[in-house]
């Protein structure tokens, strides 16, 4: 039986205002919370028992998987009272594991999107005998993660925070964020205290000689820590660029749920998706965006690579690229949003009051 702790305490302050009334794992992406395609691939991976760790708005977890039977899952929950950071999570759920010392226990960050082949990667962790293994993919900037070389076996030989100096870029390997562990060397993590996995746990392991062995996996892999990288993801996953047997409805250039309504001649490309009781206009053209619940966009308004929040306006003839507009918000008609405006909750932007170009 292979057991995963999924971590989703984290805040998402970088997505705000996304995660101001929802826990990042919850925001939906393709139609359902983001959370629900992660529990789904490691269902798929013959996972049955997961723990979340939960802590930033934890009380809405529970009300919508419930016991995870609907997945097929055993899903037991865990809320930290004071965030314990990544390695506090872990130590802090693994009196709910089932595992013998010696199994295999699968960790996931509630924040990646990723095609990686877990059985692949517990695989590689059973046959090289290690401690620790984790999924590495290779990026063409690592200077935003922390570098992970290893030699020619796959053995970690060392880790390097966010590298600065072009001599200190010695690999293009850095953690993706998914491990698995030796269910006893969770026990060596120091409980009741706060611990980063990738500064204090991975490096100490490897200062007394543990076996840490990396996996490179080169499938898809996005981390969504900005409403952008978030927009995207969403779209991958609509367009099947990024694997999950959870998107509801086929492939394809937009997925429009059941209830939403959208005027015939509105044109919906590039992996957009239409939320529960949404609404599009006529002649609206919207690209690689995602419409929440409930939210409205009126006729001939263009949107592009934007997430429109729940419940939320966008008036018409409205042009926005790169934005998000925080649940309820209203942009009114004739307005101009461009790469990186954030529009909070409940605001209200008038008729023609954002323009980046002339009115005539």
């Amino acid at each position: 039986m292979t057991e995963a702790i999924l971590l989703v305490g984290g805040k998402g302050t970088r997505l705000r205002p996304l995660t101001v009334h929802t826990p990042k794992p919850m925001v939906p992406a393709a139609g359902v919370p983001f959370l629900t395609h992660q529990l789904a691939r490691a269902r798929a991976a013959g996972v049955e028992h997961i723990v979340l760790a939960t802590s930033y708005l934890a009380e809405v977890f529970e009300p919508y998987f419930g016991d995870g039977s609907s997945l097929g899952l055993h899903i037991e929950y865990v809320t930290e009272v004071e965030p314990l950071g990544t390695g506090g999570a872990i130590r802090n759920v693994a009196s709910r594991l089932h595992s013998a010392p010696d199994d295999p226990v699968l960790i996931f960050n509630g924040d990646i999107l990723t095609g990686l082949d877990i059985k692949a990667l517990v695989a590689t962790h059973q046959s090289s005998g290690a401690d620790v293994s984790l999924h590495l993919t290779c990026v063409e900037d690592p200077r935003a993660y922390g570098l992970v070389p290893t030699d020619a076996s796959g053995r970690v030989q060392a880790f390097l925070e966010k590298p600065q100096t072009p001599e200190e870029i010695v690999t293009d390997q850095i953690n993706a964020g998914a491990y698995v562990f030796r269910r006893s060397t969770i026990d060596t993590i120091p409980a009741g205290r706060p611990v980063s996995v990738e500064r204090e746990t991975f490096p100490e392991l490897l200062a007394a000689g543990a076996h840490l062995q990396g996996m490179v996996d080169s499938t898809y892999w996005l981390d969504l820590g900005t409403p952008q990288a978030f927009v995207r993801g969403s779209a991958d996953l609509v367009l099947g660029r990024a694997p999950s047997p959870a998107v509801p409805g086929r492939r394809g250039d937009s997925l429009v749920l059941p209830s939403a309504s959208v005027a015939p001649d509105a044109k919906l490309t590039g992996g957009t998706v239409v939320g529960e009781d949404a609404v599009i206009g006529a002649g609206a053209r919207l690209s690689g965006s995602a419409v929440l619940a409930g939210a409205v966009v009126e006729p001939g308004a263009v949107v592009t690579d934007s997430l429109i929040g729940a419940r939320a306006q966008v008036g018409a003839r409205s042009v926005l690229t790169g934005v998000v507009v925080g649940d309820g918000a209203s942009v009114g008609p004739d307005n101009e949003l461009r790469e990186g405006v954030r529009v909070w909750c409940d605001a209200r932007i008038p008729a023609g009051a954002v323009r980046f170009s002339s009115d005539q």
